[in-house]
């Protein structure tokens, strides 16, 4: 078979469940679709093995293999060692537990520097150490362009820096921060970075090791798996984690001392799915064999960004044309400095309105503030709860989409 040069959406639609294509997606920013793939491991599971796993039974031996291929290809997903990943109920979750599990490491006093960027997964758990007497620093954004200015970090760090938590992309803005030039700026004081990849993780390949993050966290149902979230920690730093588990979990019981939620069996073996939704595409659409599915994601990713980079364009050239409106966040389609999230205000219509008013076509998009309730009120929207509009895009949405949410758009702003 060629190799092929664009992405078949045809393909790749066929998929997922026929009905998801009746309407014009673009909430994919608050959850991704889910392949067939997907469901059919997680119903196969609950069918075939639903039982405790681990125990000298066959069908209690056949789930403990699920959730093993499961755990083990996410791990190769991210670059990662088996034992530096938890999988657990959410990102949220994850940073409460891990916030706890660290803590007993800083003393009176010590800094954490939380970017106001954040998603509050990644805010709230750290600032609530302030009750054991730590210090939260705010890391500012520039203004309407959203970004984190690196300079800014600099003045910001000391020898009492802990901590830096920051997301990859804004859940709002779209913006890819320099997750390697970040970290390394906080290593050069000994602290930790604690990076939100949320935003990030369905659009482009993960490699944690590269980047050489301390934690980098992500939720699975926005790379079209189940409602759960996955955790990476360094191996070193994660030994040092006090558990958060049941006490006869021992300390270097790396797998399960970052999850007091314990395993969901079911879940955690319907991850296959995703790698297998990902080889179908693969096979599809290259002629060579990648080895891991780890190298198998990288040139995968790659090709979803250029599907996405022309999504962007296309829709920034609209919504950038318009005077009463205002976008957060770079207005470049460049794959390298975006992913196609897109936030804006009108200064006529509230964001709700806006949302309302284009599900009359079978548009779906978004309002409110997304759970980066603080980066909104620092922007100056006053209205929280009505807060934005937001139109997110994935791989598998088409341009003749993105044309009917320019025209839906185009009738109501207008």
């Amino acid at each position: 078979m060629p190799h092929r040069t664009e992405l078949d959406l045809p393909f790749i639609r066929e998929q997922y469940p026929k009905n998801h294509w009746d309407w014009a997606f673009f909430e994919n920013a608050g959850g991704a679709f889910v392949p067939h793939s997907v469901i059919h491991r997680i119903t196969s599971y609950m069918t075939e093995t639903q039982v405790q796993p681990g125990y000298p039974y066959p069908e209690s031996a056949d789930a403990a293999e699920r959730m093993n291929l499961g755990h083990r290809l996410m791990t190769e997903f991210v670059g990662a060692d088996i034992d530096e990943i938890t999988i657990s109920a959410s990102t949220s979750f994850n940073v409460y537990v891990l916030a706890q599990a660290l803590r007993h490491l800083w003393k009176k006093d010590d800094e954490i520097i939380v970017a106001t960027l954040n998603h509050e997964a990644n805010s709230g758990p750290w600032r609530r150490l302030q009750e054991f007497g730590l210090k939260i620093i705010e890391w500012p954004i520039e203004s309407d362009t959203a970004e984190l200015n690196l300079d800014t970090l600099d003045k910001l760090l000391n020898e009492k820096t802990q901590l830096v938590a920051f997301p990859h992309v804004s859940n709002v803005a779209g913006n890819v921060n320099d997750v390697p030039a970040i970290t390394k700026l906080a290593h050069s004081v000994d602290a930790l970075v604690c990076v939100d990849g949320v935003a990030y993780a369905p659009h482009r390949a993960l490699s944690v090791k590269e980047w050489d993050v301390d934690f980098y966290l992500f939720n699975f149902y926005k790379v079209f798996g189940p409602h759960m979230g996955c955790l990476y920690g360094k191996r070193e730093i994660l030994q040092k984690a006090k558990g958060q588990y049941h006490y006869f979990f021992e300390e270097d019981d790396l797998l399960h001392k970052m999850n007091p939620a314990g395993p969901n069996h079911e879940s955690i073996a319907s991850l296959a799915g995703i790698a297998d939704y990902f080889d179908a595409i693969y096979a599809h659409h290259f002629d060579k064999n990648e080895p891991s599915f780890f190298a198998r994601s990288q040139d995968l990713y790659a090709k979803f960004a250029e599907n996405e980079q022309v999504l962007s364009k296309k829709f920034l050239d609209f919504i950038t044309s318009l005077d009463d409106i205002r976008l957060i966040g770079s207005h470049e389609s460049d794959k390298d400095i975006r992913v196609p999230t897109f936030s804006f205000v009108s200064k006529k219509i509230s964001s709700e309105e806006i949302a309302r008013a284009v599900a009359e076509d079978k548009v779906a998009i978004s309002s409110g503030h997304f759970y980066a309730k603080r980066l909104v009120e620092s922007l100056g929207i006053e209205d929280t709860k009505d807060g934005l509009v937001r139109c997110s895009m994935a791989h598998y949405n088409t341009i003749d989409e993105v044309d009917r949410l320019i025209r839906s758009l185009d009738r109501v702003l207008r």
